[in-house]
């Protein structure tokens, strides 16, 4: 049985009709700078707000954006349930309005040359975080890393983060040209989903978009989704200098009530007919395969 077999066992075992999958958003963006952790934080707990358990896993590997913008310092992370064996719930932190949230260290990278029995056990946990969440929001690093295309290209649901500077376009363009050269990219099971940030008004989202979604659509053939738009609003920067996100801060700052209505969209969408979970997502980035 090779190493590809023995993960689809694993997850068909975790698969039972008691426990329906989380929803994954991996959330991204062609460049820092542009908000995309703080879109991470904000959806998360607008999704809280309607009810939703919520876990983000911080995958922007040496930055730690999620835990400064909650102001709370992890006493563990995906390396010690990797390597030091602890277990899924040990590394979990609550952060600010019970969101949870998970420091994803740098393990994800070496996790393909572990043993099965490590794998065994890192699978089986990360299972678990199908029942302790509804919805578990990535929040990958910035730029066109290979770590970043394997998330994404893990992801049946994408959303990128771009702003109207011509530089944040056009690094979003190049996102999506080398995530749609990926060998294991498809563009039938992942929905790409394209959030303007940093807007002075609405419509200027939807020129952003419109850009973006003609050169898009005539070099890659790539199918992409407009999300919505966050204005421009000293009241999120505010909220950064204080470590608040600004959905707790002030949830009727501009910016608060845009990812409000971008949060209640998501969830009035129909998702993806593909449900992986966390462990089929994992065990994608570590096989290097699809397994069904």
């Amino acid at each position: 049985m090779d190493q590809a077999e023995h993960l689809r066992n694993i997850i068909k075992a975790n698969h039972t009709p008691v426990r329906p999958l989380a929803r994954v958003i991996t959330v991204t963006s062609g460049k820092g700078g542009v908000g995309k952790s703080n879109t991470s934080i904000n959806l998360a707990l607008q999704f809280r707000k309607m009810g939703q358990r919520v876990i983000i896993l911080d995958a922007d590997f040496g930055l730690a954006n999620i835990e400064i913008m909650f102001g709370t310092v992890p006493k563990h992370n995906l390396c010690d349930l990797i390597y030091q064996g602890k277990n899924i719930k040990d590394i979990i932190t609550w952060g600010a309005g019970d969101v949870g949230f998970i420091s994803g260290g740098s393990g994800i990278v070496g996790m393909s040359n572990l043993s099965k029995e490590y794998l065994t056990y890192i699978i089986q946990n990360l299972a678990q975080l199908d029942a302790i969440a509804d919805v578990i929001i990535i929040d990958t690093g910035a730029g066109i890393s290979d770590a970043v295309l394997e998330f994404l290209v893990a992801s049946g649901e994408i959303i990128l983060v771009t702003t109207p500077e011509p530089t944040s376009i056009t690094d979003s363009y190049s996102l999506l040209k080398a995530l749609n050269r990926h060998p294991r990219f498809s563009a039938e099971a992942s929905q790409i989903k394209v959030l303007a940030n940093r807007v002075n008004r609405v419509s200027e989202g939807e020129i952003l978009f419109k850009k973006l979604e003609v050169v898009v659509n005539r070099y890659l053939k790539l199918p992409i989704s407009y999300l919505g738009a966050v204005p421009w609003d000293t009241q999120l920067s505010d909220a950064v200098m204080q470590q608040k996100p600004v959905s707790l801060s002030n949830p009727n700052a501009k910016s608060s009530l845009a990812y409000e209505g971008i949060a209640a969209r998501l969830m009035g969408e129909e998702r993806p007919t593909k449900k992986r979970g966390m462990a089929a997502f994992f065990s994608h980035i570590i096989t290097g395969k699809k397994l069904e």
